[in-house]
């Protein structure tokens, strides 16, 4: 199975919220976007979504 690239990741986070009404924004944060932090397979992708209305969402997984 092929590893997907970071822009293949951020793409799809773009995708997901743009067709997506609910979503108004989507941030990231954590070690991906801190400059001072090296880079490494580890970092996952700290994902926030700021929307409309938080109960369509609260029992989704």
């Amino acid at each position: 199975m092929k590893t997907r690239t970071e822009k293949e990741i951020i793409d799809l986070i773009i995708a997901f919220a743009q067709n997506d009404d609910r979503i108004r924004a989507v941030l990231m944060n954590g070690s991906r976007v801190n400059p001072n932090i090296t880079k490494d397979i580890f970092q996952d992708y700290d994902i926030v979504n700021l929307v409309t209305d938080v109960e369509p969402f609260e029992d989704e997984n």
